[in-house]
């Protein structure tokens, strides 16, 4: 009995104390993204039941649940949290997104596709990306992010563009990818301020084709940001400022150096050297240090959005003001850009989508990367001269050629500006019907007015004969561009689903579009204002309009497409695209106006079949092929007849009058470049989705290039205006592999890291040029020689042709046993003789490299511990060759310090050429001005704090994060010039550099600020 009432007792007891370990507490609170807006519809799970509640329009929930329980917050798109709960408390929920999941919405081209349904080789870069780099312009948040592109900067000034090409150059033509804002064209992204951007689709193979005749070269989608929708109204401000410098000096001599160097080659030229007191000479004026300075940069951006139940707002402004680290204040880049967007339910099926932007840059610049620009003439200025002379006035540059001047009188007065006014908008309706239809009219267009000035003052003299001399009267020079262009897209969708399994997508649509440019130039000769700011054409002496010269300079291309494109998957496991694209071009004539495109995909989800089972390192495997053929016409316009916009001047009377005459040839035959593109991949995560591997072969072909072939001065090409026609003759091919890898890992709820790297091979070639010499020249080098790059069947385009070098000249039997070499002697170097006729002379020239990469890579690393995070991003370039041309090689103009290693005697080196003043052949192009140009650069390093969510909630707000960053922090190459990652971006001739402006490193500060 006592045994019994002692169980008993036992079990009320141990109830007592189990209902007091498992008290109901009462937990509430919100979900919010990464950005501070809430969440709606979130699932709240207690973890191990299948108890749990979801979130409502503003990311509140409350739950009651047992104490030391632990809560799931999920939602799609996002990363899953966990929290331990033990007494009753408020929580704030930040649900980090999930940039890896496979129903992220991919924007493919008149409409999306979640990342599991897509089959064709499509990249993305998030906002978050962009906003981690703080880039100046667009182009620059890309490189290194995207397997298969390729930026080059065409120069570090402010403002200046970069060249991206997408899978290799396939055309002598225009390279550049179509790029669509909000489905409006862009053709200059400097008009764009990175802070508007909400992502980047980058679409590389066939898949591009929805886009015909102008996605031969890829496409770039950009989506701006927007208000969404239940939203109270938010602000983000995001601020910084910088400190610019130059990353790279070149290694010049100083004074001395340069006397003893001037010294010696005049007496190998026998003649009496010019410093016979080196002793006075001292260290002299380092020009570089004398143009370079630090410039300061800053940039500002704010947004307001928000929105109720049927609509959605977003209202943004920003101003970037960038001097230059040559010239100082005399070289300014400032951009002024205001944004916004609308979207209303005008009815439950009845869709309003609008969006504006409106940007103004003023931009003045100094001359860059050519004979006698700034950077130039620091190199090649001697040193021995001061900046002034004795009565304060700049030194002339006597004796160091024409082309060669003081620098820092170039920089004061030199008076340029260019002011661009640029609106662009779009305006969509979207209306369901039938439950399976959609149909949408898209109309976007631009309009854009450039205004550019310069002033060349009179009594100009920068000494004896050189060509920049202005000592006659003041001129004035405006010019004055009008562009507008429009799209009009209309398309129906059909979407259904059929027992569950069969998903089918169908489009139909057209587009039309209509771009048209106007062009005014005038001349004012004898200026009353002396200066630039007062300068006008008005009470010009004289007054030129290049139209009563040249006749109008106008251009109207037009195109009008049908469209229609076909997407089908099973269970989300077997995908298959096709579309076919009619374009028809006004740049061509009636016989060949009008081109079919096709193209198509495919891809197989292996991960979903019964027999792949379950595995613990593969979670996800999709196989992806595709193929299509492409079309280009991205000529001027008219080029199919003959139009007069050449320039005819006549004499009658003895009075010169200006008339028009015939320009460039016509060709009626002209018709589309046409590109085959094939691409097979696959798409795969491994261990729970922390790897994300991507891998693409691809083959590009292009055919029947539209190129300007050499031909005959009889038919009058070299007439002022006039020109070759434009001929199909040519193709190219471009081949490799892209290689993509990126690993995400939370170790807890405090620290998380994540590493992504790609890699690019390329290999390009030109299979066929059509015309009678075989090549087409093009670039420049020295005076009086050949073009130094080629396009050439069976080599890279613009490849690199010139004299193969075979060491120094090491003794007089060495000149006496070698082929016939004009002025050859002891020290000079050898050139190769390879057809073995016995003579140095130009059909010995070879092939000498190329500007093309073979290896692209891109790494990117990220870390967060608590309330810090910190990032860096890496990109290497190998395999690309550059033209060292920025030495003058007069008698008097600087050298580099590489001609300290000069040949001085028997067996001193075999590399670096004697000096002298005397005849040689050294300064034929050869493979001794061709360097490597590969290099590693260290884009960007972040590190940034972030306040704590219980203060932001003391504050009132949602985001206050600090950071310091600093770009272009180092870069590792042999390449001896300003900057190895710089081009011209000309398909031929694009890596010759005579002075690139280098870009610079950056020392930033900034804030990002939300409530």
């Amino acid at each position: 009995m006592k045994s019994i009432l002692s169980l008993i007792l036992f079990g009320f007891l141990s109830l007592t104390v189990l209902s007091q370990t498992n008290s109901q507490i009462r937990i509430s609170g919100t979900v919010s993204d990464p950005s501070g807006m809430p969440l709606p519809g979130v699932n709240v799970l207690i973890k191990g039941t299948n108890r749990g509640t979801t979130t409502n329009f503003d990311g509140l929930f409350v739950i009651e649940t047992e104490s030391n329980s632990t809560l799931q917050f999920s939602y799609l798109g996002f990363l899953t949290n966990e929290r331990l709960v033990q007494t009753s408390t408020d929580l704030s929920i930040t649900l980090e997104e999930d940039a890896s999941t496979l129903d992220e919405v991919v924007v493919v081209g008149y409409g999306t596709q979640t990342k599991k349904e897509i089959t064709g080789a499509v990249s993305v870069v998030s906002s978050e990306s962009i906003e981690e780099q703080n880039p100046v312009r667009i182009e620059q948040a890309l490189q290194g992010r995207v397997a298969g592109v390729n930026i080059s900067s065409t120069s570090g000034s402010p403002g200046s563009a970069s060249t991206i090409s997408i899978r290799g150059i396939s055309t002598n033509g225009d390279n550049r990818p179509l790029i669509l804002v909000d489905g409006a064209v862009i053709e200059d992204l400097s008009v764009i301020n990175p802070n508007d951007i909400e992502s980047i689709n980058v679409l590389k193979d066939a898949t591009a084709g929805i886009y015909g005749v102008r996605a031969a070269n890829g496409v770039i989608l950009i989506t701006t940001k927007g208000g969404r929708k239940n939203t109270d109204l938010r602000v983000d401000l995001d601020s910084y400022v910088g400190l610019q410098e130059t990353s790279r000096k070149l290694p010049v001599l100083d004074a001395t150096e340069y006397g003893a160097i001037i010294n010696e080659a005049y007496a190998a030229g026998n003649q009496a050297p010019p410093f016979p007191n080196l002793a006075i000479l001292g260290s002299g004026t380092n020009w570089q240090d004398e143009v370079f300075r630090q410039a300061l940069l800053s940039d500002v951006n704010a947004t307001i959005y928000g929105g109720g139940e049927k609509s959605a707002y977003s209202i943004g402004a920003g101003y970037l003001d960038q001097d230059g680290i040559v010239g100082g204040g005399a070289v300014n880049f400032n951009r002024f850009t205001g944004r916004g967007s609308y979207d209303l339910d005008l009815l439950d099926n009845l869709k309003l989508t609008t969006t504006a932007i409106y940007t103004n840059s003023n931009r003045s610049t100094l001359s860059e990367n050519a004979l006698g620009s700034v950077l130039f003439n620091a190199v090649n200025m001697a040193p021995t001269f001061s900046v002034r002379d004795a009565n304060g006035n700049y030194t002339l540059a006597t004796g160091l050629g024409n082309e060669v001047i003081n620098p820092l009188a170039q920089i004061e007065n030199t008076f340029n500006g260019t002011v661009v006014d640029k609106v662009t908008g779009t305006v969509g309706l979207a209306y369901d019907f039938l439950d399976h239809f959609t149909i949408e009219s898209r109309y976007q267009f631009n309009y854009s007015e450039v205004h550019n000035t310069s002033f060349l003052p009179s009594g100009l003299n920068f000494g004896d004969g050189k060509v920049f001399n202005n000592l006659g009267d003041s001129q004035y020079f405006v010019n004055n561009s009008f562009f507008r262009d429009y799209t009009f897209d209309n398309f129906l969708t059909y979407k259904n689903t059929f027992g569950d399994d069969h998903n089918l997508t169908a489009l139909l649509g057209m587009s039309v579009f209509k771009t048209t440019g106007e062009f005014y130039n005038f001349t004012g000769r004898g200026i009353v204002s002396p200066t630039y700011e007062g300068a006008s054409l008005e009470g010009a002496e004289e007054l030129i309009d290049a139209r009563d010269v040249n006749g109008a300079n106008e251009f109207d291309q037009r195109l009008l497409s049908y469209f229609t494109r076909v997407q089908y998957n099973y269970k989300q496991r077997y995908l298959f695209s096709a579309v076919l694209r009619r374009d028809g071009s006004s740049n061509f004539g009636p016989r060949n106006k009008f081109g079919y495109f096709p193209s198509a995909s495919l891809g197989w989800v292996v991960s979903d079949e019964a027999f792949y089972g379950t595995s613990d390192v593969l979670d996800f495997l999709k196989l992806r092929a595709s193929y299509g053929i492409l079309g280009n016409d991205r000529i001027g316009a008219f080029g199919y007849v003959s139009t007069l916009n050449a320039e005819g001047t006549y004499v009658f009377n003895n009075e010169l009058v200006y008339g028009v005459a015939a320009g460039q040839l016509s060709n009626p035959e002209i018709k589309w470049e046409r590109q085959k593109t094939f691409d097979v991949g696959f798409d795969a995560r491994l261990f729970n989705s922390a790897i994300d591997l991507t891998v693409d072969y691809f083959k590009r072909r292009t055919d029947d290039l539209l190129l300007i072939p050499q031909v005959s001065g009889i038919l009058g090409v070299s007439a002022p205006g006039a020109g070759a026609p434009i001929v199909n003759a040519g193709s190219v091919e471009n081949s490799g592999l892209e290689f993509s890898l990126s690993y995400s890992k939370s170790f807890n709820d405090d620290a998380g890291f994540n590493m992504s790297y790609n890699f690019t091979t390329l290999k390009n070639e030109v299979i066929a040029v059509g015309n009678e010499s075989g090549f087409i020249p093009g670039g420049s080098f020295g005076f009086g020689q050949e073009a130094p790059a080629r396009m050439e069947a069976g080599f890279p385009i613009g490849y690199f042709y010139g004299l193969q070098t075979n060491g120094i000249f090491q003794s007089q039997a060495e000149v006496d046993a070698h082929a016939t070499q004009t002025d050859a002697t002891l020290g000079d170097l050898r050139y190769v003789d390879q057809n073995e006729d016995g003579v140095i002379n130009g059909d010995d020239r070879v092939n000498l490299g190329d500007p093309i990469p073979d290896i692209t890579m891109g790494l990117n690393l990220g870390f967060n511990y608590k309330n810090f995070d910190f990032t860096a991003y890496a990109f290497a370039s190998i395999g690309n060759d550059i033209i060292r041309a920025y030495d003058r090689n007069q008698n008097l103009t600087n050298k580099t310090n590489y001609v300290l290693d000069r040949w001085t005697g028997v067996g001193s080196t075999n590399s670096f050429p004697r000096v002298t003043t005397g005849p040689n052949s050294n300064l034929l192009f050869s493979d001794f001005y061709v360097e490597d140009g590969s290099y590693l650069r260290l884009q960007n390093v972040q590190l940034g704090y972030s306040l704590g969510n219980e203060v932001l909630d003391q504050l009132g707000i949602r985001k206050l994060r600090f950071y310091l960053a600093v770009s272009n922090l180092f870069t590792l190459t042999e390449y001896n010039g300003y900057d190895p990652s710089a081009s011209s971006g000309a398909p031929i001739g694009g890596g010759i550099d005579q002075g690139f402006y280098p870009v610079p490193r950056v020392y930033t500060a900034g804030m990002n600020f939300k409530f």
